[in-house]
């Protein structure tokens, strides 16, 4: 069925730039038949109908004093196949936590029915929690990995899906037999996406090497040709551990460090997208903003697995492009809004042997969330704010106030508002304290994808 022109009516919050928050209290927001902002008024009447030529007839949508409406959160780093062990990740460091956790989990999605059961659980409950984009890895496996885009795309979700891409270093029973069939395995998955979705209105193919150690130097080569022919963008791991830095050392002695490992293959580019960076040299810094390459700070899973404490402020002062990653498994939670608490936190771990200005501040935060997700991803033009233009991709956040008794009532959301609050107050309140109770509906490019019961 065809969208319709819908109008937004009620409180809204975006991002106009890393430290502003804009917040309208009394807003409208046209969306057209293909999903799109049309128009955006402001300090509209209560009982606001609508005037403009053409959208009389529109249908209204309009939400309460009590909530607003905000981006669609998008995730810039999560592993789909991983998130049956969201929240195990016992006392391990990464590369114990992947030969005791993630390859044998991973390596049963050979089997097409558990990967329905888990890729359709992890889509729905990352859309519940708003996430309207995110940058999958899957695993090895071609049916599998098909499958993730085909739910992805019925369920309506913006999604980057990546082939995993390995062939050492990993079980003999989980990695690709031969560069020839790391690149032919990796073909199949990007013709499937052309097939399903020729324009690339929703899934996009991505080139996933999962990280240097577990690829050889023809692997990544390879890899890098095929980022060239294709032009689609790439996604892997980098700088996350210090025995992981020390392994890529062994394994590539003719590289100067990480990043020249990618760069040398040809895959670091403007549309690659690099998650961790926790512990770039300031030449690797200068590197990654010379090729364009973006960052996916993943601070939930860089504690969790006590990867380290990556350095936000420095980051974004060196002039790079910085979003949010949930890194399930790694980090224990699919939701984008947890990353924007955990992000703020980390930065002031940060700050207490740096000093106060490696604090991010909730608007910051937000905005890595949103826009700088958005830049990461390449589609800072179409998602990440409300600006006319821009896709419709939205969720509804609805926040209960605490009735005159102060005692709890049945469904109530995590958030208490006293009504006394300022509205920026009131968005401080859902940051610190919300979660997929307070998203009561959420939409990717105009369609409704969730909506709470």
């Amino acid at each position: 069925m065809g969208l319709t022109k819908t109008i937004y009516v009620g409180p809204f919050a975006h991002c106009v730039s890393l430290q502003e928050l804009d917040i309208c209290v009394d807003g409208a927001i046209g969306v057209d038949e293909s999903g799109k902002i049309a128009f955006v008024e402001r300090d509209v009447p209560t009982d606001y109908e609508p005037s403009k030529e053409g959208w009389s007839g529109a249908e209204i949508i309009r939400i309460g004093d009590n909530g607003f409406f905000f981006p669609g959160f998008i995730d810039t780093h999560i592993h789909a196949s991983q998130y049956p062990n969201a929240g195990i990740f016992g006392n391990s460091t990464l590369l114990d936590w992947l030969n005791t956790y993630t390859f044998p989990m991973e390596s049963s999605f050979k089997d097409v029915n558990f990967a329905r059961r888990v890729y359709t659980r992890v889509v729905s409950r990352t859309l519940s929690h708003g996430t309207t984009t995110a940058c999958y890895y899957a695993t090895v496996h071609v049916p599998a990995t098909n499958l993730l885009s085909d739910i992805c795309l019925e369920k309506g979700q913006r999604a980057f899906v990546g082939r995993v891409c390995m062939d050492r270093l990993s079980p003999d029973y989980y990695r690709d037999e031969s560069v020839e069939s790391t690149i032919a395995d990796s073909r199949a998955c990007i013709e499937h996406v052309k097939k399903i979705d020729p324009q690339h209105a929703l899934i996009t193919p991505v080139i996933t090497p999962r990280f240097a150690p577990s690829c050889t130097d023809e692997s990544l080569c390879a890899l890098g040709e095929l980022h060239k022919e294709t032009q689609f963008p790439v996604q892997t791991h980098i700088s996350e551990n210090k025995a992981e830095i020390e392994l890529v050392k062994e394994l590539f002695p003719k590289s100067k460090h990480y990043t020249d490992v990618y760069d040398e293959a040809g895959l670091l580019t403007s549309k690659t997208i690099l998650a961790h960076c926790v512990h770039l040299s300031k030449d690797e810094q200068s590197i990654i903003k010379q090729r364009g390459a973006k960052i996916s700070h993943c601070p939930a899973s860089n504690t969790a697995i006590t990867s380290g404490t990556a350095k936000v402020r420095e980051l974004l002062e060196a002039g790079l492009t910085v979003g949010l990653g949930t890194d399930v498994s790694g980090g224990y939670s699919p939701s984008i809004l947890e990353e924007v608490r955990q992000a703020i936190l980390v930065s002031r771990h940060v700050a207490m042997d740096h000093g106060d200005p490696a604090k991010l501040s909730t608007e910051e935060s937000l905005y890595l969330a949103t826009r700088g997700g958005a830049r990461v991803v390449g589609l800072e033009d179409k998602i990440g704010g409300f600006d006319v233009g821009m896709d419709w991709d939205a969720q509804m956040i609805s926040l209960g106030s605490v009735p005159e008794d102060g005692e709890m009532g049945e469904l109530e959301g995590p958030v208490d508002i006293f009504l006394q609050e300022s509205f920026a107050d009131r968005v401080n309140k859902w940051v610190y304290n919300g979660d997929d109770r307070n998203t009561t509906s959420v939409w990717v490019k105009g369609r409704l994808v969730h909506r709470k019961n």
